[in-house]
């Protein structure tokens, strides 16, 4: 680096005052009229056909030599390991990433619906932080506020939980970023938050019989010709109920219900139950692209008489047409239109269905319990909702012990062959 010590040649543009290359010709440092005494370092980066510039604060040329090598072999160190060195801004990495996360859409790796939930999540970032801002310019501390400025611009309120999974959200796309060479971090620093053993946390609630009871009878009422503007409005509210008794009946999760094709309802068949009752089998093929868990499950569960008269209502039903499409069209229900119609079900029946957490996603929670109630294995439970037997045992465990208490004092008589319950 002692090449350069000696002023070996002074070129004069019409820009530049001084000028002399360092580090053999792969930088220069410069002066010109406007900086006056202080040195300027100049170096092109070819892979990204611009130039670094940098003023080196000094007016002393043996010191402008000495920062400007330390600094072009850490430019050359971050060339050399793939990172950018000319920042790309925060709305851009946004969009970066979604088209990322789309490649993972393509290959069925994540559901569309898990995209769009990102893109909204990624929106509040760009609120917080201007689109326009260089990642450079944003330090692993720039975010540490987020949960807290969420709480406060929220106009319904926010969940911790939802928070943490926005942050989780942008920290894989900061990692993205790092990869990439965008950023010299690979992860924010936000503020904790102590959510991880409170009660409920990370679950839906669960109706009880009552409260699924009342549901069930007011949707006559919502549904009935007296409560409806229109047919349209009507037609659109039964295939709302139907979708609540499938959802219990199925186990399924939304996502899984509301993209069903009718391609995917393979067969509905009448059968007479243990108690003498007909009841309507539907065998239903859950396509891997639409399930939480990538995986494709052929079940035959009840509710099949829900497909039947919502098949007889369909204005399309071929095997390619949505089973819960918009009245009279082909696309499906939008996600507005789902909870709209979800918040006036929880009114009609006066749930306070936000502080319970009790969704669409509920139906589902109510459905398992229903079946742990009828004695169902939990093998079976777990392969018709598409879970793990495991889980079915961690999440529903209150209703074992209920059936396990009500075994409990049932009373028993001992016989030489060993215990047997007595019919009561």
């Amino acid at each position: 680096m002692t090449e350069t010590k000696r002023r070996a040649r002074l070129n004069k543009t019409a820009f530049h005052t001084d000028e002399f290359d360092i580090l053999n010709g792969r930088a220069k440092i410069f002066r010109t009229l406007a900086s006056g005494d202080v040195w300027q370092l100049r170096m092109w980066i070819s892979s990204e056909k611009k130039y670094v510039r940098r003023t080196l604060r000094t007016r002393d040329y043996e010191t402008a030599v000495r920062l400007a090598e330390v600094e072009v072999l850490k430019v050359l160190s971050d060339v050399q390991s793939g990172r950018k060195i000319f920042s790309i801004t925060l709305g851009e990495l946004v969009e970066e990433y979604k088209k990322w996360r789309q490649e993972d859409v393509e290959v069925g790796n994540i559901t569309l619906g898990r995209l769009i939930t990102i893109s909204s999540q990624l929106k509040h970032l760009l609120e917080y932080k201007s689109a326009s801002f260089k990642v450079s310019e944003l330090s692993r501390d720039s975010l540490h506020d987020y949960a807290n400025w969420r709480k406060l611009n929220a106009k319904n309120g926010v969940r911790d939980v939802t928070i943490v999974n926005e942050q989780a959200t942008i920290n894989h796309m900061q990692s993205m970023a790092w990869r990439k060479g965008h950023a010299n971090f690979d992860k924010y620093y936000f503020r904790k938050i102590n959510i991880a053993n409170r009660e409920g946390y990370g679950r839906r609630g669960i109706f009880t019989l009552a409260e699924y009871d009342a549901l069930v009878r007011y949707m006559r009422t919502y549904t009935s010709k007296a409560e409806c503007i229109d047919e349209k409005q009507r037609l659109e509210r039964l295939l709302i109920k139907d979708c609540v008794l499938i959802a219990s009946n199925t186990m399924a999760r939304v996502g899984e219900l509301w993209q069903l094709k009718w391609g995917d309802v393979e067969n509905i068949e009448k059968i007479t139950d243990d108690i003498g009752k007909d009841r309507f089998l539907v065998t239903l093929n859950i396509r891997a692209e639409t399930s939480k868990v990538r995986k494709d499950r052929r079940i035959k569960t009840r509710g099949g008489e829900y497909f039947r008269r919502l098949k007889e209502r369909a204005a399309h039903s071929s095997s390619d047409d949505y089973v819960f499409a918009s009245i009279g069209g082909k696309s499906k229900i939008s996600k507005q239109k789902w909870y709209l119609h979800w918040e006036n079900l929880m009114r009609g029946i006066g749930l306070d269905y936000k502080s319970r957490n009790i969704t669409w996603y509920s139906l589902r929670h109510f459905g398992i319990t229903a079946r742990l109630r009828a004695q169902v294995s939990h093998t079976d439970i777990a392969a018709i909702a598409g879970t793990g037997v495991l889980n079915i045992q961690n999440h529903y465990g209150h209703i074992d012990l209920e059936m396990q208490k009500r075994a409990a004092l049932k009373n028993f008589k001992i016989h030489k062959d060993g215990i047997s319950e007595n019919d009561q």
